[in-house]
């Protein structure tokens, strides 16, 4: 069994930090893809940011220059450095990943999602 559980949400002003974590654990072989989703109410849920187990990065234009995600391969961690942060980026957060399982053919990743994490943004 495999676990995603994100910390580090919480309420914060415009113009504040938030530092979140997604910490991956279970009977994990590798981890190839992780991303950042977030859902806001009403709103489809739609990627923040992602990174490969080689470090690119990619980043939703909205959060360019103002959010940086990271991951740490020996402590199968993510995390996502939001900085300057807005009222529109109130959301739940969660993580996801693509990863391959201990046992299991590595031609076969499988996806696995956080429980999410709440972000809101005073004005």
């Amino acid at each position: 069994q495999v676990q995603l559980v994100e910390s580090g949400g919480g309420l914060v002003q415009a113009g504040g930090s938030l530092r979140l974590s997604c910490a991956a654990s279970g009977s994990i072989f590798s981890i190839n893809a992780m991303g950042w989703y977030r859902q806001a109410p009403g709103k489809q849920r739609e990627l923040v940011a992602s990174i490969t187990s080689g470090g690119t990065t990619n980043y939703a234009g909205y959060v360019k220059g103002r959010f940086a995600i990271a991951r740490d391969n020996a402590k199968n961690t993510m995390y996502l450095q939001m900085n300057s942060l807005k009222p529109e980026d109130t959301a739940v957060y969660y993580c996801n990943a693509d990863l391959n399982l201990v046992g299991a053919p590595k031609s076969i990743p499988y996806n696995y999602w956080g429980q999410g994490t709440q972000v809101t943004v005073s004005s």
